[in-house]
This record gives structure tokens, sequence and C-alpha cells, in this order.
């Protein structure tokens, strides 16, 4: 595995100096209209412009040069600035414009997917990466091109992370302890940092922020769980409203025992029950019938 190797360039402005007396130098010796001297003007500006100008660039703040000598990586340069090196450094390096590579805060914006859930129920899914190269040496000498390698891990890295989880609660047991993909946003997004920190660590690069941009069933099945959804809705309603009418009951019967209001027996009880249960269980208002006859002995 390569290693980033920092070094320090020379200040280009003092061989720039260099180089514009030379030019006027060779100015000078094609002025003088002697051939032997315009002859070694012409080979001192040749050299010149091969030699010295070739060995300028500058370097903007979040931007490094590799420098690689016949083959042999000598360093990278990270400060920004302008520079003279070696003329025989490399001009151009696999995976990079030239010889420079961005350090920049980059953004992937991941294209929707279709995978399997943890219980093979197929989804729609995508994300955003925000990452940037940290060591130039394994992103250019350790991959081929660290940028489509981001860009293909991360998407492996998507499909690993999607089928771990389950789409969304209720639907296997105990599944409220259970991580989802819709209800646990902030653990789906730390997994999947670090499944991509593992994968592209060998590019040099480190993952800054990962998250999901899109997730949704796929369109085949999306009707059949909007429909499974509503009805684990209405059943969590309906436990709901049973387990406070219940306990309404409860109390009620209790109120009436404790202050000598009515005595009932077990038949009288479990009709009372029975009609309150109904009353506070319907999905419409009761109409309650009043009992106005009048009994005489």
């Amino acid at each position: 595995m390569s290693k980033e190797k920092e070094i320090n360039a020379k200040s280009g402005w003092g061989m720039l100096a260099v180089a514009i007396i030379i030019f006027v130098v060779c100015g000078l010796l094609f002025a003088s209209g002697d051939e032997a001297m315009m002859v070694i003007g012409a080979v001192v500006l040749v050299l010149n412009l091969a030699l010295i100008c070739k060995g300028f660039f500058t370097l903007q703040p979040n931007e490094a040069r590799v420098c690689v000598l016949f083959g042999k990586y000598k360093g990278t340069v990270k400060k920004s600035g302008f520079y003279w090196v070696n003329p025989f450094y490399s001009s151009s390096v696999s995976g990079a414009k030239g010889s420079k590579v961005s350090l920049r805060a980059r953004t992937l914006n991941g294209d929707r997917i279709k995978v399997n859930d943890k219980l093979g129920n197929p989804i729609e899914i995508a994300m955003v990466v925000v990452w940037r190269v940290q060591d130039t040496a394994q992103a250019i000498f350790d991959v081929e091109n660290y940028q489509m390698y981001v860009t293909t891990q991360s998407e492996t890295a998507l499909r690993h992370v999607a089928t771990a989880y389950a789409y969304d609660h209720g639907e296997e047991p105990d599944g409220e302890e259970e991580i989802t993909l819709r209800s646990n946003v902030e653990e789906v997004s730390a997994a999947l940092k670090a499944e991509l920190a593992n994968k592209l660590a060998v590019a040099g690069v480190v993952v800054d922020d990962a998250r999901l941009t899109h997730l949704a069933y796929s369109p085949e099945i999306a009707q059949a769980m909007l429909r499974r959804q509503q009805a684990e809705a209405v059943i969590a309603a309906r436990k709901k409203i049973v387990e406070g009418a219940v306990g309404m009951v409860e109390m009620a019967l209790d109120e009436l025992q404790s202050k000598d209001l009515l005595e009932m027996d077990a038949a009288h009880k479990a009709a009372m029950v029975g009609n309150l249960m109904v009353v506070l269980c319907s999905d419409s208002e009761a109409q309650p019938v009043v009992n106005t006859s009048l009994s005489t002995d």
C-alpha cells in the first residue's frame, strides 16, 4: 500500500527571474546578426523552454501535485503557491487531471437503485455522499481511477446496508426494537458511513457524511404495502381504544361500588360492562334508550 510523502517545492519566483534573463540574452544574441550567435541563442532558448519553463506550476488552496520522476514517486506538494520543480517530473498521473489532485470535499449524488431489504421486499433507495481525498499516493497509485472507484464502491455499500435492515417496523417479531431504514435514519446513516469508510480507505479517501436521499417501496408492491400500513394503523388505534375503554369501565364499576350507589350481581355487571364497551368502542355516536316505565306493586 502506498503512503503519501509531503515535500516542499522551491519557490518559482527565483527561477522565473532566471528564465526572463535567459530570454533577454537570447534576444540580444538574435539581435547581434551573427549567425553563430543566433544558433547559440536558438539552442539556449530551446533549453530554457524545455528545462526551466516546464518546471513552473501553481497550486490553489486544497490542491496538491503528485511528483513522479521516471516512474518513481518522489512526494506530494500540498501548499498553495507558485513553484518550480524538476522539469523531468511527470506531467500527468493516472486518475487525475494532469499531475494535480483536488483535496476539496466532493458530493456524490447516487442514482436510485432497486434492492431487496432484510425481509426480501423490493425497495428503491438512493444516497448522497460527501467525500475527499486524504492520501494522494493511495488515490493515484493503489487504484486505477479513484473517482470511478468511489462511485462503484458507494453503490456496493448502499446495497449491503439496505439488505441488512427491514424497511419499516411491524414486519417481524419485536419489530419496535429493530433498526429500520425508514424510522432510524441516524443509525442507518452511521452504518452507511462506516461501510463506505471501510471500502474507500484503500483509495486514500475519507467520507465526511453519507445520507439517504430517497427511500420507497418499489412501484409493483407500493399499493399493497400502503394498504398493509393502513391496516396496521387501524389495528394500533383499535388497541388503544380498547385499552382506554377497559380502564374507564373498571373505574366506573369501582366508583359505583365504593360509594354504594348501586348493588349489582354478576349478570347486571356483565350487562353494564357490555353496554359501556359498546358505547366507548363504537365508531359512531351511541343512541341511548331510556327506560321510562314505572313498576307498581
